[in-house]
């Protein structure tokens, strides 16, 4: 990963940067802070920070002198305490560009030039993700990425989105699980342009392996709010114990279809993603295969999936629903 270098261009008069967080300790304050720094060269930075008072501190005193750094405004109050603070964000920012980005999500200066350019002729801006450095369980989850790639598109930790479009659709929900799967579809759902740039690659910091394993059914459960591909990912296990049940070859010929559909999503990604990661593919789709049951499960006898402090019943809402909802201003209408 290449950082920003001093002498780069100044982009705080056309972009800022939302970066919501809440740690519950300061131990990757140090890693972070240098990446604001670093960040606040280019572009006016906005962290809206959900810790606890005593964290909330911490922060302040490292990452204040480069970036505007504040608690979420209880007035966007959510079940997903990201929006609250993608909102509050989005309330501080002045610029008609927004780059959305977790707090794991780490820009170079080319990527975040591009990302800037890539808002032009459209509202809403979707990169691609890929984790740097890249261990063994981020191989495993790249895999997920290169399937969703060959599929129509990959959902990254961070957006580019036009201000004035997020202003007047009224934000987005906070009550739901997949956050940035919502505000892409609010997005379209009230006339706005998306635009997905899989050529865009934009670094990610791993998950710690026990962060990595506490995903697993969170992620599955974000398939409640994509029907077609929760069904599929309901059949992976009732197919894989019938096939195995049965033996003969097509126990083999299993594994096949997610290496191929990885190797296809992998195209024009190659540098990105090494040849490792397609053979992740068939044990990321046994995992999901598990994971899908074991969220349906907390759907229907715990109400939904833990999230934080709370537990978030809807992944996202519909196309139809958004499109439906008579409190928001449609942007095609003006």
């Amino acid at each position: 990963m290449t950082w920003m270098h001093s002498g780069a261009p100044d982009y705080s008069d056309c972009a800022d940067y939302v970066l919501p967080m809440r740690w519950a300790n300061a131990d990757r304050l140090p890693e972070l802070a240098e990446y604001v720094r670093r960040l606040s060269e280019i572009v006016r930075v906005i962290v809206v920070d959900g810790s606890a008072p005593a964290v909330f501190r911490a922060h302040h005193e490292s990452l204040s002198p480069y970036a505007l750094h504040v608690p979420p405004d209880t007035a966007h109050a959510a079940l997903n305490g990201k929006v609250a603070g993608v909102r509050t964000g989005l309330d501080l920012a002045r610029a008609e560009t927004v780059i959305v980005a977790d707090d794991d999500v780490r820009y170079t200066e080319e990527s975040l030039r591009l990302a800037i350019a890539g808002l032009t002729g459209c509202d809403l801006l979707v990169p691609q993700n890929v984790f740097s450095p890249m261990p063994w369980h981020a191989k495993w989850d790249s895999a997920r990425s290169l399937m969703n790639r060959a599929l129509g598109g990959d959902y990254p930790g961070t957006l580019v989105v036009r201000r004035s479009v997020f202003r007047e659709m009224g934000g987005y929900s906070g009550d739901v699980l997949f956050e940035n799967l919502e505000l892409i579809r609010t997005v379209a759902a009230h006339g706005g342009r998306v635009r997905r740039d899989p050529g865009l690659f934009v670094h990610r910091l791993p998950p710690t392996p026990a962060h990595f394993r506490s995903q697993r059914i969170r992620q599955a459960y974000d398939s409640w709010a994509q029907p077609t591909r929760q069904v599929i990912e309901l059949c992976v296990l009732p197919v894989a114990v019938v096939t195995a049940a049965r033996g003969g070859r097509w126990r083999w010929l299993a594994p096949l279809a997610p290496i191929a559909l990885a190797a296809l999503g992998r195209r024009g990604a190659v540098q990105y993603f090494p040849v490792s990661t397609v053979a992740f593919a068939p044990l990321w789709t046994a995992e999901r295969g598990v994971c899908a049951w074991l969220a349906a499960i907390a759907r229907f006898r715990a109400g939904g999936i833990g999230y934080a402090d709370h537990r978030i019943a809807v992944a996202a809402h519909s196309m139809r629903y958004l499109r439906a909802q008579p409190h928001r201003r449609r942007l095609v209408d003006h």
